[in-house]
């Protein structure tokens, strides 16, 4: 299984259609969004071009082909405007060669880590900033960084599993 992995959108349309369209060049399963998908939150401010009726439309329109973690800024409301779940605190992915446990970062993170087996990879956004790196011989941890609001210096980028080796990618 070939995986995306979105994350931190904060409801910026242009920001997730480059995102996508960069993703669109690479053979894949499943979109995996990893939270803060309309809201910006109060610690941002409002991001240019934010428009979270567009970016949900944008996700509807693959919603076959997504699986989406509720993020710190995800609220019930949200919910209302996508036609796939986005609730969930996590989701667990197994890929044939992986299995992710998915979530957005606010619960789950290396300080705090999931109740999950070795031979896993925690996979999650929240910080804005990318990482790849092994928590223990058999526990990888990745986070995509943000699609819409890079920070600690970053670019905008998104996460891809080719099937055997994660890698990350600026848009």
């Amino acid at each position: 299984m070939k995986i995306i992995f979105l994350s931190d959108i904060h409801g910026v349309p242009s920001a997730l259609e480059a995102a996508l369209a960069a993703a669109d060049t690479l053979e894949y399963d499943r979109i995996v969004l990893l939270g803060d998908l309309l809201y910006h939150g109060p610690r941002n401010g409002v991001p240019n071009f934010y428009d979270p009726v567009r970016t949900a439309q944008i996700l509807n329109s693959r919603k076959d082909k997504i699986i989406a973690v509720r993020g710190n800024c995800d609220a019930e409301v949200d919910q209302m405007m996508f036609e796939f779940p986005m609730m969930s605190d996590y989701a667990i992915v197994d890929a044939g060669n992986e299995v992710f446990f998915c979530t957005h970062g606010h619960l789950w993170n290396e300080r705090c880590l999931p109740p999950i087996g070795m031979g896993s990879v925690l996979v999650h956004g929240h910080t804005h900033i990318p990482e790849s790196k092994r928590l223990a011989p058999s526990l990888a941890l990745f986070n995509p960084g943000s699609v819409s609001l890079p920070k600690g210096g970053s670019s905008r980028s998104f996460g891809y599993y080719d099937g055997h080796e994660l890698k990350t990618f600026a848009v």
